[in-house]
């Protein structure tokens, strides 16, 4: 037998918390043409010609629509990009930002 203590082993977990998400919400005006705001939707969030525009016509007759959810750098940089591709082309065109409920 030895003379030394025996400790029991603690093992310390850290909880890693997923990131917050955040919903891009594309904003209806009375400016931009339906055709430009598909194309932004298809090229900036991947989406399918159909589901593009969905998203755009769902806008229109509410006012708003949720495109998608992602991690808030993604979702801020994608709103950012889209509607920065609005003003090259002279539109109002505007997304938004919003935590995730």
């Amino acid at each position: 037998m030895s003379d030394s203590d025996t400790k029991p082993r603690v093992k310390t977990r850290t909880k890693v918390e997923r990131p917050r998400l955040h919903k891009v919400i594309l904003i209806n005006d009375d400016f931009t043409p339906r055709e430009f705001v598909v194309k932004v939707l298809k090229a900036e969030f991947k989406l399918s010609e159909d589901q593009a525009h969905r998203v755009m016509i769902t806008a229109h007759r509410r006012g708003a629509c949720v495109v998608a959810v992602f991690p808030k750098d993604v979702a801020e940089t994608k709103a950012t990009r889209a509607t920065d591709a609005g003003r090259a082309q002279g539109y109002p065109l505007r997304f938004e930002t919003e935590p995730e409920e």
